[in-house]
């Protein structure tokens, strides 16, 4: 998702061999300034960036570790646009979140990731169809919340404000937390569409209105964000289809010119693909050293203390059965692409990009456990040492596999369960970033964390 970006920090930071150098100083400026024009960052921005980092870096001394701190804490200033962070809830429910955006712009879809991403924390959400002008742009909504379980109040006959004051009032009357408000887009930003989106918003006086911008459009996507901004007064940015623009420099550009708050980043194609926006996370990730907090919270959204103490009480036994392991290939749905969650975790950006194609949920041996599984016996499920060569013949056979593809799979299990065992106890991490520290690369994989 940072690729350009990340790599460009790199580059420039391995300039600086000595202390004291300021032309290996010059040399790192250079490369950046290269680097990050090149991966869509707007000149200004670039030209105020390179003059504070080379600044604060002679100030504290030139070296590695002060033009990486320079450049983190330049970097975290120009993200930390004026407004809220994440998702913030009006004092009286219901909160009102009217969703602008152009037609393309991934504006449908992000109001279903929002809506998702509200009730993983446990939030009742009422969505409106207010798009009325994209061909079966309600149908697409309808399907979406059918499929997160979300109610909508959707009517193709009516007209948007009518359906943004009925939402409303379904919405006040039985209580929802949250009513977000998908809005018509056009191809490009017109007279019409700027008056349509007035009408809505005088209907519903909302608490916040986020523009959904395409990442994949660079330099435009600043453009129509601040003329949507100076149009009908925005409060937030959803970043869409980030995990597709490998330069990443967008982000930077709309934080700084338009001067509103990035509050989401489209990180997938999946529902839980959308990352809370907090510039200091990101910009650690932006340096190659993952997100560890944010992965926290994903995972406690989906996974409460209570059941990940249980689990990790099992595991710890030796416990752990072919139930669990399809409980959490759910929880796991829940939280997104693997390249998202390999993304957070330190020193595995790279490897992130490896996974972008592969489908956890059907990859061909994902299917084939499964099919073994449903197999089995709730008994054979529950304690896997049953599983007697009869057993495991009767279950190649109505899985339809080969009793050798069986026996592979339940000696991956078994591994597998002996290595979370061994990872389980204290000292465990210790014992896996040695692991991962003998693999090569900082941060426990090849080409990790920037070298400070």
């Amino acid at each position: 998702m940072f690729d350009s970006l990340t790599d460009s920090f790199k580059n420039s930071i391995n300039k600086i061999r000595f202390k004291d150098d300021e032309k290996a100083l010059k040399r790192a400026t250079g490369e950046l300034k290269k680097s990050l024009l090149k991966s869509d960052v707007h000149h200004k921005v670039v030209k105020e960036l390179i003059k504070a980092v080379e600044l604060e870096t002679k100030k504290a001394g030139i070296g590695k570790e002060n033009f990486l701190k320079a450049l983190q804490d330049e970097l975290t200033k120009i993200l930390t646009a004026p407004g809220n962070q994440g998702f913030v809830f009006a004092s009286k429910p219901p909160t009102v979140v009217l969703m602008a955006g152009l037609q393309g712009s991934g504006k449908t879809t992000s109001t279903g990731k929002l809506a998702y991403y509200l009730k993983q924390r446990g939030k009742k959400v009422l969505v409106a169809a207010c798009d009325l002008q994209r061909l079966a742009a309600v149908e697409q909504l309808k399907q979406i919340t059918s499929d997160i379980e979300v109610d909508i109040v959707a009517d193709e006959n009516g007209k948007p404000d009518q359906i943004a004051k009925q939402a409303l009032k379904q919405a006040e009357e039985k209580l929802y937390d949250v009513l977000l408000v998908d809005t018509a887009g056009r191809l490009a930003i017109d007279e019409e569409l700027m008056a349509e989106l007035k009408e809505v918003k005088k209907a519903l006086d909302p608490d916040e209105v986020f523009y959904v911008a395409d990442a994949m459009t660079g330099k435009d996507a600043i453009r129509t964000a601040d003329t949507f901004n100076k149009e009908i007064g925005t409060t937030g940015v959803i970043l869409s289809k980030y995990d597709g623009d490998s330069k990443g420099g967008v982000a930077l550009g709309i934080a700084d010119q338009v001067g509103v708050p990035l509050r989401f980043i489209g990180s997938g194609e999946k529902m839980p693909d959308l990352d809370t926006f907090i510039p200091d996370r990101i910009v650690k990730r932006l340096m190659g050293a993952g997100d560890i907090e944010s992965l926290a919270e994903k995972t406690a959204a989906v996974i409460s203390d209570k059941e990940a103490k249980k689990l990790n009480k099992k595991i710890q036994k030796g416990k752990f059965n072919f139930n669990d392991f399809l409980e959490q290939m759910e929880n796991m749905k829940k939280l997104g692409s693997m390249k998202s969650i390999m993304g957070m975790i330190p020193g595995m950006g790279n490897m992130a990009n490896q996974l972008k194609d592969i489908d956890l949920e059907n990859s061909k041996e994902i299917v084939h456990i499964k099919a073994m599984i449903g197999s089995m016996t709730k008994k054979e499920r529950e304690n896997p040492e049953l599983l007697n060569n009869s057993r495991k013949r009767r279950i190649a056979q109505g899985a339809g596999l080969s009793q050798m593809q069986v026996n592979r799979i339940l000696k991956q299990f078994k591994n597998a369960s002996k290595l979370a065992k061994k990872f389980s106890g204290k000292g465990g991490m210790k014992d896996l970033q040695n692991m991962m520290s003998q693999m090569g690369g900082p941060g426990g994989m090849p080409g990790g964390n920037i070298p400070r």
